[in-house]
């Protein structure tokens, strides 16, 4: 799936509007901002390794990203009369076996934390989630983030299938 213009502003917007709020409410306490920057990668880690495939991640991954394209899309063309090429990175990440089982260990604790979790960093977690998906796709966050998270977790998958595999 390609990512518009519209769509990335919006993944831009939410991650503006949460350091405002870190700034503004939070005070810039760091323990307050960890939980968005920690879901925020996961989101960017999630589009750019199970984005279509046919997976439960990757179909939750496409419905987010189409509705932030779709949102995105509106709120850019027909709210402020601008445009929203797509912007879409041409390569795709590739992980190892090991890489995937890393990202299927961050999903159980994603939804651990979404479920037991405090109820203030849900709502943190989230929308960093769903703005790392709409950001990860676009053509230069895409290069910049692919390399580190792809080659971190396919390292850590490595050392995983070294002890267990």
């Amino acid at each position: 799936m390609a990512i518009n213009l519209g769509g990335v502003a919006l993944g831009v917007g939410i991650i503006l509007l949460a350091v405002m709020r870190w700034i503004m409410k939070e005070k810039k306490r760091l323990g307050a901002l960890v939980p968005f920057v920690l879901a925020l990668l996961y989101g960017m880690l999630a589009a750019l390794a199970a984005l279509g495939s046919l997976s439960a991640l990757g179909a939750v991954t496409w419905l987010l990203l189409w509705a932030g394209n779709v949102a995105g899309y509106a709120g850019l063309v027909w709210g402020i009369g601008g445009n929203a090429p797509d912007v879409t990175r041409s390569h795709n990440l590739v992980l190892t076996d090991g890489g995937y089982v890393i990202v299927f260990l961050l999903t159980l604790v994603l939804i651990g934390l979404l479920k037991w979790g405090p109820k203030q960093s849900k709502a943190k977690i989230v929308l960093g989630c769903v703005a790392g998906i709409l950001i990860a796709l676009s053509g230069n966050v895409a290069g910049v983030a692919a390399v580190p998270l792809g080659s971190g977790v396919n390292f850590a998958g490595q050392g995983f299938t070294g002890v267990f595999g």
